[in-house]
């Protein structure tokens, strides 16, 4: 696994270092600061790099605007995930999940000055699986971390006391995707099985067959495998291989009817796809990377102004979405 730029190397070699490692580059995961006013970035050398949304976004942003604020090493490999809560960053890569405070990150202006809060690794059934951590998803209300990947379990995690607590088995093949409903609460997980399976109140079984037989092909959405979209629940789409993310809807009362969803989804290819519930394609908006893995959409009331959608994939550039019609400019890692 290619790492950072080694020490004492001359600078033109350092350069063309840099580059290759560019050309070579693979963002799978994107967590947006609880501020909203920053976004992070994990690639496929173990990197985290923070750029500054408030900056890029600015009517005096600059080239450099659109660069990192703060890069560092946080795993030996892929930083296959990463979600934040109110002070924390959490990432995860092969087999372990690592906790940053994001103040202290804010206050790093150099490769490698961050220094990690906590790692946990589940307890995997042998010593040697060191399987990849694919999804993480908060669970508020019971103040815990799902975790989910390569073993084909997903695992939660009380957030207060680090304790493994349950390991929930029904995949047969890799996950990949996690929601959450939160009114209830229930998870739902999306595997490489082709299965998407609901599990309510967090029990060790799942709530419905193995796959819901509510099915809409999507058929320019990337990839050739098969879709799954859940009606009723939260508007979630769950895709074997690709990624996605929901539209924001009006906070709603029991009397307010839900503004009509539209859902985003991205995989092999450069277009973010619009589809309505229908499974109906409304709009395909190409971005710079070749393929895309992850979406993130940011929502966080203390930054109004940062309100965008990010994608990144197959390349170095997260690419920034103001609005749902157009790319406006890519971040560069």
């Amino acid at each position: 696994m290619e790492r950072a730029v080694p020490h004492a190397v001359p600078l033109g070699q350092m350069e063309v270092f840099q580059a290759l490692q560019r050309l070579h580059m693979t963002i799978f995961s994107q967590s947006v600061s609880p501020c909203g006013k920053f976004l992070a970035a994990g690639n496929n050398y173990g990197q985290i790099a923070i750029f500054s949304l408030s900056a890029a976004l600015s009517s005096e942003a600059k080239e450099e605007s659109k660069k990192p604020v703060v890069t560092f090493q946080a795993h030996d490999g892929p930083v296959y995930s990463m979600v934040s809560t109110d002070r924390h960053l959490l990432s995860a890569g092969d087999g372990e999940v690592k906790s940053w405070l994001w103040a202290e990150i804010l206050k790093k202006k150099e490769y490698g000055g961050c220094k990690e809060l906590w790692r946990r690794q589940p307890p995997y059934r042998t010593s040697l699986e060191v399987p990849e951590i694919n999804a993480l998803l908060l669970v508020p209300k019971e103040n815990s971390l799902i975790l989910a990947g390569g073993d084909c379990q997903l695992h939660t995690m009380d957030l207060e006391t680090g304790a493994f607590t349950r390991a929930l088995r029904g995949h047969t093949d890799y996950i990949h995707c996690l929601a959450l409903r939160e009114r209830s609460p229930e998870v739902l997980s999306g595997g490489e099985d082709g299965a998407v399976r609901l599990w309510g109140k967090l029990v060790t079984h799942p709530l419905a067959p193995p796959i819901l037989h509510a099915h809409h092909h999507f058929p320019h959405a990337g990839t050739t495998e098969t879709r799954h979209l859940l009606p009723g629940l939260g508007e979630a789409l769950c895709l074997a291989s690709t990624t996605f993310a929901r539209f924001p809807s009006p906070v709603l009362t029991p009397d307010c009817p839900p503004y009509p969803p539209q859902i985003l989804s991205a995989g092999q290819g450069r277009c973010v796809n619009q589809w309505q519930l229908s499974g109906e394609l409304k709009a395909q908006v190409p971005g710079s990377s070749p393929g895309l893995l992850s979406l993130s959409l940011n929502q966080q009331p203390a930054a109004p102004e940062c309100k965008v959608l990010t994608a990144a994939g197959n390349s170095c550039r997260v690419d920034v979405f103001t609005n749902l019609g157009y790319r406006a400019f890519s971040l560069s890692f």
